[in-house]
């Protein structure tokens, strides 16, 4: 019932942000049917398939993509989708026979969807790489890290899910409602230097504007200041403090006992801010992290416990929002973001790969003589 409840996808398996991407858009409704390889080492995985968060909510076919009846098989898949999705280097797919021309060729409302690290031209674009080098490119992870020391990557998160899952997802779904109006459709390059670049637009309008410095750690958000960043507390835990508004920094002084001390600097004097965070330090020290929250949490100071992934599953707002639900026995983030009106869900726990090919080939119109004519030519595999 979520809102893509209208859209068929097809998934080219892959890694990271390609599988995010396509949960994105199954959790809202979308039918996203995941196209894994045929071999038995694929079939079989070392890792309990069913608890790849990443791949909830969609079917998988095994289908082998080498053969030309493979081929002709998502071909005609293809004809019937709005859209496909896939995640290999440039110029693979094409290969392959299912490149943009081929498939819009027989479907000229069909949304292709490309995700790269480097995009599919430019001199880098054949080369290997990670999350960790796209966010090297484009300032992010210079950007990242306290002073003095070397840049901290933050997980995958800007790279592959920020900058490429979240871009192709917006990418693919801008071209669909474009392709509804003129009955066209059309290739999305979505590069992870592209988005990881995006993400950093305020950051490089600072820059423009005289308000941000190179060196990393000497600005008011990035570790910085006194007033926005983390620190230790008793028990040896963390909190997390975000005091940039003069009303929020004042409550802050208040509640840590400073506001009557008539030698606090000027909050924005970044001379001082070394002084200050060094009264903080020892300040929070003083306390557990539990009693700060007692203190600060719900108030407008603009505070947080850091909290691990247990217990972010258990803190009391994520309880009450639901932020987190259980499928299949595994604990996961629930679909964002939420509509009044045509509500996400995840339909179902990850399929291991190939476990629904006949389901979904046989809802896709192939006949049960076809079928077993593919299984014997091992084009397709059934879990």
């Amino acid at each position: 019932m979520g809102p893509l409840s209208s859209l068929k996808i097809i998934e080219i398996a892959g890694i990271g942000p390609g599988p995010m991407c396509a949960m994105l858009l199954s959790d809202m409704g979308a039918e996203v049917v995941r196209v894994d390889r045929v071999t038995k080492a694929d079939l079989g995985m070392e890792r309990d398939p069913k608890k790849d968060v990443m791949n909830r909510g969609r079917r998988s076919i095994a289908v082998d993509l080498k053969s030309p009846e493979g081929i002709e098989l998502l071909l005609n898949m293809i004809d019937k989708a709005d859209v496909i999705t896939e995640g290999f280097r440039p110029g693979v797919m094409e290969r392959l026979g299912l490149g943009p021309d081929v498939c819009m060729a027989r479907n000229n409302k069909l949304v292709y969807g490309r995700m790269t690290g480097w995009g599919q031209d430019g001199p880098l674009s054949q080369a290997a790489g990670h999350d960790i080098n796209y966010i090297s490119l484009t300032g992010a992870l210079n950007a990242i890290g306290r002073e003095g020391e070397i840049p901290v990557h933050p997980l995958n998160l800007v790279g592959d899910f920020g900058g490429g899952a979240l871009y192709l997802a917006m990418g693919v779904l801008a071209a669909v409602i474009e392709a509804q109006k003129s009955g066209k459709g059309q290739v999305v390059d979505c590069a992870m230097t592209d988005g990881s670049a995006s993400l950093m637009a305020m950051f490089y309008g600072m820059k423009a504007m005289g308000a941000w410095s190179e060196e990393r750690g000497t600005n008011a958000i990035d570790t910085g200041s006194h007033y926005y960043t983390v620190y230790e507390t008793a028990d040896k835990k963390h909190i997390s403090i975000g005091s940039i508004e003069a009303k929020f920094y004042k409550e802050l002084l208040e509640k840590t006992g400073l506001s009557g001390d008539s030698g606090i600097p000027k909050q924005h004097d970044a001379a001082n801010w070394p002084q200050m965070k060094e009264r903080f330090t020892e300040i929070f020290k003083s306390k557990t992290r539990a009693e700060w929250c007692d203190i600060m949490e719900g108030s407008d100071v603009c505070f947080a416990p850091v909290l691990n992934l247990q217990e972010s599953i258990e803190h009391p707002h994520n309880v009450a929002r639901k932020t987190f639900v259980e499928v299949g026995g595994v604990v996961q983030p629930a679909p964002a973001p939420r509509f009044s009106s045509t509500p996400s869900e995840i339909v179902k726990p990850p399929s291991a790969p190939g476990e629904d090919t006949d389901a979904v080939l046989s809802d896709w119109g192939f006949g049960t003589d076809e079928l077993a004519r593919l299984h014997k030519a091992n084009v397709i595999a059934q879990r």
